[in-house]
């Protein structure tokens, strides 16, 4: 089975070809950096319109590296929610005009889905496990049991993890992306230099065992950052490793109580899958590890270019959502927003 895979949910345009033989047969990628680094963020009509132009191309690049034609597809899967509505539109209309013309079976994929389902690819991870979902839009603690079926434990109350990267690393003038920047800088500093907050850490109130708050923390920063006469560049990487130190206290936090909790129950739960762009932070991968490990239970996360927004996992959200149920209709509208807890019974 090969499934050709569309992303467009945000900044990055993606097609790429994989089999349910988890083989990764094309992968094209176009990063938005340059239209959005004026800005400091993504322009969603900016990102609309870079996805309209580079699209057909990459597209065509991607079938042409496969070695395929569009026949000898077995379907075409496309992110449809959520996300930056007009990407997400651009998208869908290309895989569904491809599906129109090839009558091919069309896969409506939700973005967070197939971030949450990549590990089953790369690492061949069974259902049920506990899933950690970090990007620039979400934080959220997750039971997944089945490609349709997701139980949320806690999400944040404020700023997503990926978020609060970004915001911070615009304070501290590290440009953007602000999340690699400030991993970065965070490499030659001292995490224990600035006292900041941990919000909800401390808090033993039940609903808010799994639940995730950046805001304060953010705002902290900003406030020490703009107490400094002349900030210097290794306050900056002091700032910002103390700044990644207390997320890491944060998830952790959040992942143990999780833990603890899914040790008491009866759904055998042996993997924790950490995914999102948060993932591919080598710091807060090793912190996750190091707490999974003391639970004896195993942590896996995609490859790092599989982390971030990519084509691959779409594709492969694709494969799973075939051989699970019946394709989607064309006429399926795209969402700018889509919980995972609303897939099943989706179409």
């Amino acid at each position: 089975m090969r499934i050709l895979g569309i992303e467009t949910s945000c900044d990055e345009s993606a097609a790429a070809v994989v089999t349910d033989a988890r083989e990764v047969l094309s992968h094209a990628l176009y990063s938005q950096y340059a239209q959005h680094q004026a800005y400091q963020g993504v322009v969603p009509e900016v990102a609309a319109r870079a996805h309209l132009e580079i699209l057909p191309d990459l597209v065509a690049r991607a079938m042409e590296e496969a070695g395929l034609s569009y026949k000898d597809l077995d379907g075409v899967a496309a992110t449809t929610g959520p996300g930056l509505i007009g990407g997400v539109m651009v998208g869908a209309m290309v895989a569904k005009t491809i599906c129109a013309l090839y009558d091919l079976p069309f896969y409506a994929v939700n973005h967070l889905a197939a971030h949450a389902l990549m590990a089953r690819m790369t690492d061949d991870v069974p259902f049920p496990y506990l899933l950690l979902l970090l990007s620039g839009g979400h934080s959220q603690l997750l039971i997944a049991k089945g490609v349709n079926d997701f139980t949320l434990l806690g999400s944040t109350m404020d700023d997503a993890v990926g978020e609060a990267f970004d915001k911070t690393a615009r304070v501290l003038g590290l440009g953007y992306p602000g999340g690699p920047a400030l991993e970065a800088a965070a490499l030659h500093g001292d995490g224990a230099r600035f006292a900041l907050p941990r919000p909800l850490v401390h808090r033993k109130e039940a609903h808010l065992q799994h639940t995730f708050s950046l805001s304060g923390l953010k705002t902290a920063v900003r406030r020490k950052w703009e107490e400094l006469p002349a900030p210097t560049p290794q306050d900056c990487a002091d700032m910002a490793a103390s700044f990644q130190v207390a997320v890491g206290d944060i998830l952790v936090s959040r992942l143990s109580n999780a833990l603890r909790a899914q040790s008491q129950n009866a759904l055998n739960i042996n993997h924790v899958v950490l995914a999102g762009g948060v993932a591919a932070n080598a710091y807060l991968r090793g912190r996750l590890e190091e707490t999974v490990a003391r639970f004896g239970m195993i942590l896996v996360a995609p490859p790092p270019k599989l982390c971030t927004d990519n084509a691959v996992m779409v594709a492969w959200c694709g494969v799973e959502k075939s051989l699970c149920g019946p394709p989607d209709s064309l006429d399926f509208a795209p969402r700018p927003r889509w919980p995972l807890t609303e897939l099943t019974g989706a179409k």
